[in-house]
């Protein structure tokens, strides 16, 4: 599914504050960054997350922060799979990833900018209540899953695997060759295929409300820490791009009233920071 990168790693990059005055930041930047653009990696067909169109949340995110970054926006193109990061970063095609799960060590992480959960989604009414795997409610159902994520081992734990439909996470039909896997599996929720369904938060709530079916979405709040089910996401760099991870970081913290609205526009459940509760805004409630 990746294209072969154009090019190696030449270094690391280190991009400072790309306003203002260049001449001495230019004479320290290899010749790997561009410094009149914010090169972000993309995936031109993952929606809500983003698309070539620039209708996904983190295309949205990206263009708030070439704002507040005073440059353009360019973004380089690979389907998310195995590999992606070295055919992107690690290829120098462009310099930062807008969301990563923090916890990795293939990129180095700016500070996190959300943290999410995964969720239950079934339809509207069919499983009052329900918020944690063990509910013996969701005993014998169909529950669609992507195969290799953390929820798999959890519904292990709780005798759900015999009846669950695990999608391979890489999977593509001919006939939806846009389609995600996530899409694929609310799609198969709302044709009735399945029962109920544990996907990744970000992804499901948006993907739900875009079905054409009443579903809720509830996170996963009362599992163990084991296997985790919240993430905090940030956004990841190449090694030792320490400016270029505290140039984020800040830009982050000055844009991060519209990062949030844009995060709750798309349906991302967004937790308290140190608890396991849904953040709410002032005078609303959560997502």
């Amino acid at each position: 599914m990746a294209r072969r990168a154009s090019r190696l790693a030449a270094g690391l990059a280190v991009l400072l504050a790309a306003a203002g005055p260049r001449g001495a930041v230019a004479q320290h930047l290899p010749d790997l960054v561009t410094t009149d653009a914010l090169r972000v990696c993309a995936d031109p067909g993952n929606m809500p997350f983003s698309d070539r169109k620039g209708e996904g949340f983190e295309n949205r995110i990206a263009a708030i922060l070439a704002d507040e970054l005073k440059v353009k926006l360019r973004s380089y193109w690979l389907t998310q799979g195995p590999g992606f990061v070295r055919n992107t970063l690690g290829a120098g095609l462009c310099d930062v990833i807008i969301g990563s799960a923090l916890g990795g060590d293939l990129v180095q992480h700016t500070n996190p900018y959300y943290r999410s959960a995964y969720v239950l989604v079934t339809r509207s009414g069919e499983f009052p209540g329900v918020a944690a795997l063990d509910d013996p409610k969701l005993k014998g159902r169909t529950i669609g899953v992507v195969a290799g994520t953390p929820p798999v081992n959890r519904m292990g734990e709780v005798g759900l695997v015999g009846t669950m439909k695990a999608y391979a996470p890489y999977q593509f039909d001919p006939g939806h060759p846009h389609q995600t896997v996530a899409a694929q599996i609310i799609a198969d929720l709302a044709g009735k295929t399945i029962d109920a369904a544990v996907l990744w938060g970000p992804a499901a709530g948006w993907l739900a409300r875009q079905s054409g079916v009443p579903m809720e979405v509830v996170p996963l709040l009362r599992e163990p820490d084991r296997p985790a089910m919240t993430y905090r996401i940030g956004m990841g760099v190449r090694h030792e791009e320490n400016d270029w991870k505290r140039t984020l970081n800040t830009a982050l913290r000055k844009r991060k009233a519209e990062i949030e609205q844009v995060l709750r526009d798309y349906a991302v459940p967004l937790l308290d920071e140190e608890e396991n509760r849904l953040a709410t805004q002032a005078g609303g409630s959560g997502p």
